[in-house]
């Protein structure tokens, strides 16, 4: 007998008597499909931006190609052009001279990696330049050759008069020899970054590419800008300088040119296509020129050294406290007739922004931890028919998707903030992503459990009867008897399923089913989301929307069903501490890591949170509608705290009775004991009380007052010591915390199994 298995064309005796195979399912098969085609497929901008570097490149050695032979004095289409003349007055005008100083009492920074930030006063110099303007002839020297139907092409795209502040983002690094070694012995260094120029009023951005040169000795700084759309040539940048220091500065052009095409040799070969540029349309095509002078600070040279080894190359070593990092510039533009006067500026060194991006990523993740262990200890105790019943869907939705949008935007400055803060900013987006997770789950079993609240079933139709009138004999006119009782079942025939087109079915269907609705809901959130990150206007608004509301929906449930959240004080006073903090850090701090300017309103969303949340705790001790007028509150539900009578003071045994699940005694709570004395002591002084009042002894007001404050006070203490025991409709007594554990899991009495209200 042959036991070998058999093929399937054979067919397998086996698996058959197994049932028939398992097929993939289609949304797993879409999900394989979807990816395979992420994985296999190539964008066209990839192509584009592979042959943009390849154009690059090309560039770049032609460019190195005729800048050597003009450096060894052979035949070259390069020319250096002569410095301007009419610049070394416009710098000494504006104090931008650098000069030697005393390394024994002052030097500057001897490099400016990092983020400037600082106000800019424009000056139109355009023929014919203003009279107010007090160096009218220095600025008519400058644009005395300026081809003005050009200028008004370039400067079209731009509000240039309301551009008031300046931001620059700098990188500086020490020159490189042909032999790809630093040039220590060098005096100056290259700087590229970015320029950018805010308009106050649009709030828009206009971007410039920069290049420059910094000289350590005197903190003078040479540079080009030109917008995004637009190549820097380099070999420009020894027409900038003092004539005293070109030579120097032409000797680092050349080892520059070879390093970037080394490197994007490299990157072509790797594959690595860095599509960097932006795609938005420029806003103009004016080319600037930067002149910089480094402010000098009350530090020797030598400790200025040891400060900056310590910031590059951190040991734990004591030096000295940085100094402010400040700089004066000018921005010029002659083919446009445009001068920035860069002042009030304040740096931030790049190192010192990266610790400071680690602390505020630790203190955000410690609040996003605190914010997660509160939550899950809090789904724990509400995970409970009577506890979902209580609690807001949509209060935990709003979270939800604030710690949505927490995420997607620390990934985002994570990706940005390229090195070491780029590890510390994943925690918190890690733990904003967990908690995310959580909350709608959360929101999805709430939703599930409370969907039937507001579920109302559809009126049927009714069936009107059909009124057939007795035809005369021979009058075949009318219909008969059975032609109408089948005309009768046509017209209650559904119609077709064929009849309705894709766009109908889908609204029956979102309005029909509670999880289309939930999908769809959250395809909304998301979309907004995507869009708040991409919008600072959107993103102000969402934090000022979600944070003012973040407890109102709970609120507006609790009075509206007359019972109380359920939710625990240090669940509430945690999440408004932790949820503030984030708010606030970005909306009053104005030094934060973002660089958001301080709001005005942020106070004001403070205290709208806090009340909130003081609203919401005193609605589980003095009652869920408290402070609306007594029409609008909810109908009263069943009390399972009411006063009852005490025992006797003089009875051994103080207890209002056994608790009918743990037979335990309940013992009276010695404020309910305190407070019935207090009310007989009242009653015997209340005669004398109202014969002061009469004859007008002392303050009316006051004693008003001290008397709305002192029933106040006793109501909330007098309510709490109520809550200790809990009385059923059927009058069977309990330990409130033991009939809650119950109710949990039964809504029946356990001693006569009586249905029982929510408690």
């Amino acid at each position: 007998m042959d036991n070998a298995p058999r093929d399937e064309e054979a067919g397998d005796t086996q698996n058959a008597r197994q049932g028939p195979r398992q097929r993939a399912s289609v949304p797993s098969f879409l999900l394989i499909s979807f990816i395979l085609f992420m994985l296999t497929s190539h964008n066209g901008d990839e192509f584009l931006a592979r042959h943009q570097h390849q154009d690059a490149l090309e560039g770049l050695t032609w460019q190195l190609g005729n800048y050597t032979a003009w450096r060894n004095g052979t035949g070259s289409n390069f020319t250096l052009p002569e410095r301007d003349p009419s610049i070394p007055p416009l710098l000494d005008l504006f104090g931008l001279r650098g000069t030697e100083l005393d390394p024994f009492r002052s030097s500057y920074y001897p490099n400016v990696t990092g983020f400037i930030h600082g106000a800019s006063q424009f000056y139109n110099i355009s023929p014919p330049v203003n009279d107010s303007i007090p160096w009218k002839s220095l600025a008519e020297a400058y644009t005395d050759r300026i081809n003005m139907t050009s200028a008004i092409e370039q400067l079209s795209g731009w509000n240039w008069n309301s551009t008031k502040k300046v931001a620059l983002s700098l990188v500086e690094k020490k020159p490189v020899g042909a032999d790809g070694k630093v040039l220590s012995s060098s005096g100056l260094a290259l700087v590229h970054g970015k320029i950018e120029l805010t308009d106050v009023l649009s709030k828009e951005d206009l971007r410039l590419e920069f290049e420059g040169i910094h000289f350590i000795s005197n903190g003078s700084m040479y540079g080009l800008a030109e917008p995004s759309n637009r190549q820097i040539d380099i070999r420009l940048l020894p027409s900038l300088v003092p004539d005293n220091v070109r030579n120097e500065t032409a000797d680092i052009i050349a080892p520059e040119l070879e390093t970037r095409i080394a490197k994007l040799k490299n990157l072509i070969d790797a594959g690595i296509v860095d599509d960097s540029g932006s795609d938005d349309e420029p806003k103009t095509s004016c080319p600037f020129t930067f002149y910089g002078q480094i402010h000098s600070v009350p530090v020797p040279g030598v400790l200025m050294q040891e400060l900056e080894e310590e910031i590059q190359n951190p040991t734990g070593a004591a030096t000295v406290k940085p100094p402010p990092l400040s700089v004066t510039g000018l921005l010029l533009s002659k083919e446009c007739g445009l001068l920035y006067e860069i002042t009030e500026t304040e740096g931030l060194r790049s190192r010192t922004f990266f610790r400071k991006v680690t602390t505020y990523a630790g203190f955000s993740a410690l609040a996003y931890l605190s914010i997660l262990i509160l939550f899950s200890r809090q789904a724990s105790r509400s995970r409970t028919p009577s506890g979902i019943s209580r609690v807001s869907k949509w209060t935990f939705l709003a979270q939800a998707t604030m710690d949505s949008v927490s995420f997607a935007g620390h990934i985002t400055f994570a990706i940005l903030a390229e090195g070491r803060p780029s590890l510390s900013l994943l925690a918190p987006a890690f733990l904003a992503c967990m908690l995310f997770v959580q909350e709608a789950q959360f929101f999805a079993l709430v939703n599930q459990i409370q969907g039937p609240e507001n579920y109302t079933p559809p009126i049927p139709a009714a069936a009107a009867p059909l009124a057939v009138p007795s035809a005369p004999s021979g009058d075949a006119s009318l219909p008969t008897t059975a032609e109408a009782t089948n005309a009768q079942a046509a017209t209650s025939t559904p119609p077709s399923p064929h009849s309705t087109n894709f766009w109908q079915f889908l609204i029956h269907h979102v309005r029909t089913d509670p999880q289309a609705r939930l999908w769809v809901t959250l395809f909304i959130f998301l979309t907004l989301i995507v869009r708040v990150i991409l919008s600072p206007v959107l993103s102000l608004i969402f934090v000022a929307a979600t944070y003012s509301m973040i407890w109102l929906p709970q609120i507006v449930r609790s009075a509206r069903r007359g019972r109380s959240s359920g939710l625990t004080i240090e669940y509430i006073v945690g999440v408004t501490v932790c949820r503030l903090y984030g708010a606030l850090y970005f909306l009053m701090c104005p030094r934060n890591v973002l660089d958001v300017e301080p709001r005005s309103w942020a106070p004001v969303l403070a205290l709208v949170v806090i009340f909130q949340g003081g609203l919401l705790i005193l609605q589980d001790y003095i009652g869920a509608s408290f402070f609306l007028p007594e029409r609008f509150q909810a109908k009263k539900a069943y009390d399972y705290h009411p006063a009852l009578p005490l025992p006797d003071t003089e009875s051994p045994d103080q207890t209002l009775g056994d608790c009918a699940i743990c037979m335990d005694p309940i013992y009276v709570d010695p404020s309910l004991r305190h407070e019935h004395s207090k009310r007989t002591s009242t009653s015997e002084c209340s005669d004398e009380k109202a014969s002061i009042i009469a004859s007008g002894s002392g303050s009316g007001p006051s004693l008003r007052s001290a008397g709305l404050f002192s029933a106040m006070q006793a109501g909330v203490s007098n309510a709490s010591a109520r809550k200790s025991y809990s009385l059923a409709p059927c009058h069977h007594l309990f330990h409130t915390e033991c009939l809650e554990k119950w109710l949990a899991i039964k809504n029946i009495c356990p001693h006569c199994r009586r249905p029982l209200p929510p408690l």
